[in-house]
């Protein structure tokens, strides 16, 4: 296939789509090494080649109440993008998960022709189920990440291909612990604690108090802590820091890393976080854990009448049953997550069985993500330029 004057469409709305991304159009550039990729991502993407035509942090926004209030903005921007895209002529379009984002996008560009592939499933298998419909009229193509998904999708008729998770690929199956606590230099006795109060602005103004919060409970309970925090920009840093000079908790054994979430993880001997990729990050990396997650009201009542699933959390769900605790919204409380984490760090016997737990999840997902990805997408390029 020429890739001369070859086009492909992309958009990422948060970071862990931007990862995904950019290992895309790495894989895609070994088949095809003069395409030209155009939409918007964030920095992982745009040091892989992608032209970006508005800022990726627009499209970070969780929870109805909050896409409510953005939702105009939102519309006007994917209406822009949409007519950018049309102008360029591209010979495929492939959405990054944020499918709120993106399915409306997609609908508009396979009516008028644009080949589409959806890369993430919506969690429909957790929540709003009834979505499937619309994924069926927006694209022509879907790549799933976990292995029970590619099912629901040909059960009623989308094209559907298992591609495994790109982290399960990244991370190595052998413990990490030892080499990166001595690479950030911390001493074999501290316990570590890893706290990832989510990689949004939104999610930091709802999680971090309680977060900081559950730190200094815990600091009083276990000898010579350590909590790490990774970051993902300045904005999140700074709403970090306000919630800390609002606790009192200048005090608190606690360092902020730029980014690095995954050697916080590597490092901690349990993790608390908010629920999402870093979820999953946590299991591959087979640490216990305990996932946390509050959100506007409105937003929970709302999710909480279309949820079908017992649990939220990745491991959970990959697990199929509760592996590791879920304390969200009301019962994310200081107290409760402190107990839960102080549990977690004293209990050798669970610890190990969740390792085993893990290590077995992180074999189903080991694929070679980007590639497989890529080659599931030549077909649709290769009929696009025919």
């Amino acid at each position: 296939m020429s890739a001369r004057q070859l086009t492909i469409g992309m958009v990422a709305g948060e970071a862990s789509g931007d990862l995904l991304g950019a290992h895309l159009i790495a894989a895609l550039r070994t088949h095809l090494p003069g395409a030209r990729f155009i939409g918007i991502g964030g920095p992982k993407m745009q040091s892989a080649g992608l032209a970006t035509l508005f800022p990726m942090e627009r499209l970070a926004v969780r929870g109805y109440a909050e896409v409510l209030r953005h939702y105009p903005g939102l519309v006007w921007m994917r209406r822009k993008l949409r007519l950018a895209l049309l102008e360029a002529q591209p010979q495929l379009f492939i959405g990054v998960d944020a499918p709120d984002f993106n399915l409306g996008l997609e609908a508009g560009l396979k009516r008028a022709g644009v080949p589409v592939v959806h890369y993430v499933s919506p969690s429909i298998w957790a929540w709003r189920g009834g979505r499937i419909a619309a994924i069926a009229r927006s694209v022509d193509q879907v790549l799933t990440l976990f292995p029970f998904e590619e099912a629901i999708y040909r059960k009623v008729g989308v094209a559907a291909t298992y591609v495994g998770h790109p982290l399960a690929d990244l991370i190595p199956q052998q413990d990490q612990t030892a080499s990166t606590r001595a690479q950030l230099k911390i001493a074999p006795q501290r316990k570590v604690i890893a706290l990832l109060p989510g990689s949004r602005q939104s999610e930091l103004r709802y999680m971090a108090d309680t977060f900081i919060a559950t730190a200094k409970l815990l600091a009083q309970r276990i000898e010579q802590p350590l909590f790490l925090v990774p970051l993902v920009n300045r904005e999140t840093r700074e709403i970090f820091e306000a919630a800390l000079h609002r606790n009192n908790a200048a005090e608190l054994p606690l360092t902020m890393l730029f980014g690095h979430a995954r050697d916080a993880l590597a490092a901690a001997d349990v993790a608390l976080v908010a629920s999402g990729t870093a979820t999953l990050e946590a299991a591959l990396l087979k640490k216990p854990m305990v996932i946390a997650y509050k959100m506007a009201a409105a937003s929970w009542l709302l999710m909480r009448r279309m949820g079908y699933l017992p649990y939220i959390g990745l491991p959970n769900i990959l697990a199929g049953e509760f592996v590791v605790p879920e304390l969200l919204q009301h019962d994310a409380t200081p107290e409760n997550l402190a107990q839960a984490l102080h549990n977690a760090l004293n209990d050798s016997v669970v610890r190990a069985r969740l390792a085993q737990r893990f290590a077995v999840i992180h074999r189903q997902l080991k694929c070679d993500t980007a590639e497989q990805a890529a080659r599931a997408v030549l077909p649709l390029l290769a009929r696009a330029v025919a």
